[in-house]
């Protein structure tokens, strides 16, 4: 039986990779890859080739080429990256541009990655945070939330797969850092609210596990989160696995913004708003239901335990 193909934008980056491979490594799902990336010649295209995948070149910025991407797929999985120009608009607009295109190619079920609009938590008027780039709370939320209007709009049959903070972020933008006493730090403006994280390979078999539902969850929203804990609960299991103490030294949000790095004012405002809107944000999570669909889905402890050593190099 010929494999119906599944268009995966972000092929090469973290989202977008952990989709394709999990189709690739599920020979009995009856997909096969159409992996998109803007340098079809890079190493990670190659390896995605070397697995199966077709791999073809494509931008989200240039919408008139992106006909081909769409061209006889059944499904696709698609995802922007805001962190990589930290723009809102030009997130949304890829988002346009990607809907229109797979509306036209006749897309019978797509995967949009996107988050919650944090303002109906925190309007624009609420001077608990800052507003950014003139219309936003967290930038990275809402312009995925207004996206999802394209979808509806242009007539794409889409399930809405909603994300949370990915454990991968320990090993890059957000790690432990070396107090003046030389002890791992966790700052996380979080005090004792619960994050909601995930490992981002689950993200890719949760896409798939909806591809592979067919129809069941068209239009719906689908929330998923690995785990919800205390910022001191994860320090405490990376101190556990790496056998070396970790502490939790929360920031105040207004410090956490102040910090100065690129995109500390987007980060603050993301942190605050997992801690000011906790409950709602994690009661759209239930644990229960998104193991119903993935039973396999790792705890903090089980995603630590397999990058323990990526872990004490970060």
């Amino acid at each position: 039986m010929e494999k119906r193909v599944v268009t995966v934008f972000g092929a090469t980056g973290r989202q977008g990779g952990s989709a394709a491979r999990a189709i690739l490594a599920d020979d009995d799902c009856g997909f096969a890859v159409r992996a998109v990336t803007r340098n079809p010649d890079g190493d990670a295209a190659k390896e995605l080739e070397r697995l199966g995948a077709e791999v073809v070149r494509g931008d989200m910025d240039d919408e008139a080429g992106l006909g081909a991407a769409f061209e006889g797929a059944y499904g696709a999985f698609l995802v922007t990256n805001f962190w990589e120009h930290s723009s809102a608009e030009r997130e949304k607009a890829q988002a346009a541009a990607v809907a229109r295109a797979a509306a036209h190619a006749g897309v019978q079920h797509a995967v949009w990655s996107t988050l919650e609009d944090t303002r109906e938590c925190i309007p624009l008027d609420d001077d608990r945070m800052p507003t950014l780039q003139g219309s936003y709370k967290v930038s990275h939320f809402d312009a995925k939330a207004e996206a999802d209007a394209y979808f509806a709009d242009a007539g794409v049959p889409t399930t809405f797969l909603r994300t949370t903070f990915f454990w991968e972020n320990l090993l890059g933008v957000f790690p432990p850092q070396r107090g003046d006493d030389g002890v791992r730090v966790l700052n996380y403006p979080m005090g004792e609210s619960r994050l909601s994280g995930i490992g981002v390979e689950d993200v890719g078999r949760m896409a798939l596990t909806v591809l592979k539902r067919g129809t069941d969850l068209i239009a719906a929203t689908v929330s998923i989160a690995g785990e919800h804990l205390r910022v001191a609960d994860m320090a405490a299991v990376l101190s556990d696995a790496l056998g070396e103490p970790v502490r939790y030294e929360p920031l105040t949000p207004d410090a956490y913004r102040a910090l100065g790095f690129p995109g500390a004012e987007e980060a603050g405002n993301m942190f605050q708003y997992y801690a000011d809107c906790e409950h709602t944000f994690t009661a759209a999570r239930d644990l229960t239901a998104v193991r119903s669909l993935d039973p396999g889905l790792q705890t903090f402890a089980t995603w630590v335990a397999a990058h323990r050593e990526e872990l004490a190099k970060a």
